[in-house]
């Protein structure tokens, strides 16, 4: 497969979920919808949704629209007119302004806070909208979603490496009213004394003292490679190791340490 091609597959891919997305948007309080009724102007209008889930449509007057979606309430103020006062109605709903829902992303984002959720948002989308990931973001976004009684209704858990990183479409889920979006910070360790750059990293799976030491640009020329040390926190309590193997796992928060030879 050419480059050409698989670009316009990955933009397929990306593009179907997202008008999918739209046409399942379930209009709420606030929102404001343009009616069109085909060759009947005088019926046309444009209403906002009250906090009950009605609007007011002519000669109707008022009807529910609770979890309705755009094409559902297209359909049902077709159904009204048909008979009564039209023959074979067409009707066609437009959203003209999104206001009726709300989601919170806190955590290692740049601008954390409330956002109006425009239509159907994704998760990548609205992470964009609140500023991106901060530097300290970590491997997972959990995604804490409310039921319309405001009680907790279920937990995600997303593995944003997959999402972003290796392009896993399927992650990038809409973001719901009410939504609570967190971002996790990232793991971290640290490498001290006779590197090239000593300081803290970003910790990651199947993370071993060499492959650390690497990540801190390698021994300096008066390193003690035999004499490496870990800090780590067992149990509330730091215990020393002395001597590690190259090979020895590195867990999140340990401290690698390489002193100095003096021969």
């Amino acid at each position: 497969m050419g480059k050409f091609s698989l670009f316009i597959l990955t933009l397929v891919l990306c593009i179907v979920p997202l008008i999918a997305f739209s046409q399942e948007y379930t209009i709420g309080e606030g929102d404001v919808l343009d009616i069109k009724v085909y060759e009947n102007e005088d019926l046309s209008t444009t209403v906002r949704v009250s906090a009950n889930s009605t609007i007011r449509v002519p000669l109707i007057g008022e009807i529910s629209i609770k979890d309705l979606t755009v094409s559902q309430i297209s359909s049902k103020i077709e159904e009204l007119y048909e008979g009564d006062y039209l023959v074979n109605p067409q009707v066609d709903v437009f959203i003209k302004e999104h206001r009726s829902k709300k989601a919170v992303i806190l955590g290692q984002i740049k601008n954390p806070g409330q956002y109006e959720l425009r239509g159907k948002v994704t998760i990548l989308e609205f992470i964009s909208t609140a500023g991106g990931l901060t530097p300290d973001a970590g491997g997972t976004a959990t995604i804490k979603r409310m039921s319309t009684s405001g009680e907790n209704k279920d937990q995600i858990v997303l593995d944003l490496e997959k999402l972003i990183k290796k392009g896993d479409v399927s992650l990038n889920i809409p973001v719901q009213d009410n939504d609570s979006i967190y971002i996790s910070k990232a793991n971290t360790y640290y490498v001290s004394g006779e590197v090239t750059k000593p300081n803290q990293y970003v910790y990651e799976q199947e993370l071993t003292v060499i492959k650390a030491i690497t990540m801190a640009g390698g021994f300096s020329k008066i390193a003690a490679k035999d004499k490496v040390q870990i800090i780590r926190l067992i149990k509330g309590e730091k215990k020393i190791l002395e001597r590690v193997d190259m090979d020895e796992p590195v867990l999140p928060d340990d401290v690698i340490v390489v002193p100095e030879s003096f021969f």
